[in-house]
């Protein structure tokens, strides 16, 4: 990051949205112009509630309309999926939102 005296802040380097986790459904269209990434994660732990897919996907598809790159990093520990709640493993959340091959990052690596 390069430092701007003149603010006495550095400069952002990346705009991005972390929705982690994602506990509804949420409309990013009127915040995707200028960020350049989102990262979805359902909640995870002994008490985590439901992250539902079709929240994931519709927040994908928002992405892919506004050209914005976009990773679905963990499932979270309750996942409902075709209606129906499975709770997953700690270890395993990352493994199956990879799976689930949703992510849309365009040859772009993630910081």
């Amino acid at each position: 990051m390069n430092w701007e005296p003149w603010t006495g802040c550095y400069t952002i380097k990346r705009r991005f949205a972390a929705c982690s986790p994602l506990l509804e459904p949420i409309n990013l269209r009127p915040y995707l112009d200028g960020l350049e990434h989102v990262t979805v994660a359902g909640e995870a732990g002994r008490e985590g509630r439901v992250c539902d897919y079709d929240w994931v996907l519709d927040i994908r598809e928002q992405c892919v309309g506004a050209g914005v790159t976009f990773w679905f990093k963990a499932t979270g520990s309750r996942f409902q999926r075709d209606g129906v709640v499975q709770k997953v493993n700690p270890y395993q959340q990352g493994n199956l939102a990879k799976e689930l091959n949703i992510s849309v990052l365009n040859g772009k690596k993630l910081f």
